[in-house]
């Protein structure tokens, strides 16, 4: 077992917390199918990634406000099948509140809405698509939510299951955990994830003497990178 100490956790939402994948794909499939796209790459493209990002990508002279409306409200409709991963219940309910948040490339009416669906419980303060400029792998997102937590990055570890994220998190000035639920392993190394575990089942919490520290065990062994 690998011990961890830090003072706080940045928590990606999806493919990290919950599973939404099944709705992504389909509303990016049709998304890309109406437009004339492979939906297969415009899937794998957007994971990780703001929606407008993935749609500026695609349509460079469209109205990208619009086609992203237009996706969001397919997410917001398409729940079927949102779920917790396993472990995420049990590790957020064991953390102390003010310890931690979501920091998520969708929007916050998407993120609140896919919390509740998996029935977890939704952060006072979380960072959403709808509080940066730059989105994934720059690192405003995990730098602003390290911000909000009270922390410095480098006091934080962030939880991520995408390259983008990753690159984020380390920008950052945060260590890395990252879970092998949506890309392959070596991808996640080559991202500078500094561990690499199954999913948040991996990780347990204990609270720790040393000034409030967060103390996390990663159950399943890591692959502890050099840098």
């Amino acid at each position: 077992m690998t011990e961890i100490t830090c003072g706080a956790l940045l928590f990606d939402l999806d493919g990290v917390l919950v599973d939404s994948t099944p709705a992504v794909i389909r509303v990016w499939s049709r998304w890309a199918i109406a437009r004339g796209f492979d939906p297969n790459e415009v899937v794998r493209r957007a994971h990780g990634r703001p929606s407008i990002a993935t749609i500026r990508d695609y349509l460079p002279h469209a109205d990208a406000e619009i086609e992203n409306r237009e996706v969001e409200r397919g997410e917001l409709e398409d729940l079927d099948g949102v779920v917790p991963l396993p472990g995420a219940r049990e590790l957020l309910s064991s953390l102390p509140p003010e310890r931690w948040t979501v920091v998520t490339s969708c929007t916050r009416r998407l993120a609140q809405t896919r919390l509740r669906a998996a029935g977890l419980p939704v952060p006072d303060r979380l960072v959403t698509c709808d509080d940066i400029e730059n989105g994934k792998p720059d690192p405003e997102p995990y730098l602003k939510g390290a911000s909000f937590l009270g922390f410095s990055p480098k006091d934080c570890v962030v939880v991520e299951d995408a390259p983008a994220g990753i690159g984020s998190g380390k920008a950052a000035g945060a260590r890395v955990i990252a879970c092998r639920t949506t890309a392959h392993e070596a991808e996640l190394k080559d991202a500078g994830a500094d561990w690499v575990v199954e999913n948040c089942k991996s990780i347990s919490f204990s609270p720790s003497t040393n000034r409030g520290a967060l103390r996390l065990f990663l159950d399943s062994e890591p692959v502890m990178l050099a840098r």
